[in-house]
């Protein structure tokens, strides 16, 4: 009859890096989308989702963010028409807002200088990146997003 052989301390250490790096690797694969942001407001004490998806250059990541209008563009036209506007969200960054107009209604009252609230998915680029899908998904497919803007919400 055989009896188990006892495990050496060196390939004990060896399978437990192997399961730790493929619980890593799992973490890093998963779906970025899952990534949500709670503002201040709901009492948050981790770091920014928005910040951190800027500085790691991820996409596809719901966030919640604030800040004033620094720069209001034109509406782009081609295809789905979206209002465009840029937000600062601090750390001296300014993200662009793509709010498709033909989903939810346009912010007509919006101006420079104006506090904006939103909910909706990054995507990062060169430029810093963008925030769309800020309107609810008539698929119903990801979380709905929104702008609170003068008391209102637009979906």
């Amino acid at each position: 009859m055989k009896t188990p052989r006892s495990i050496g301390t060196a390939t004990l250490l060896a399978l437990l890096l192997v399961v730790y790096a493929v619980d890593r690797w799992r973490a890093d694969e998963a779906p970025a989308h899952r990534v949500e942001a709670t503002s201040a407001a709901q009492g948050a004490a981790a770091p920014d989702a928005l910040l951190l998806a800027i500085r790691d250059r991820r996409s596809d990541v719901v966030v919640e963010t604030q800040g004033p209008v620094v720069h209001l563009l034109p509406d782009d036209t081609r295809g789905s028409r979206h209002q465009r506007f840029l937000v600062d969200v601090g750390a001296e960054r300014a993200v662009l807002v793509a709010h498709n107009i033909d989903l939810a209604p346009r912010i007509d009252a919006l101006r420079k200088g104006d506090h904006v609230r939103l909910r909706g998915e990054f995507e990062w680029n060169d430029k810093g990146g963008v925030i769309h899908w800020t309107h609810h998904d008539p698929g119903g497919r990801r979380p709905g997003g929104w702008i609170e803007h003068q008391g209102r919400t637009y979906r």
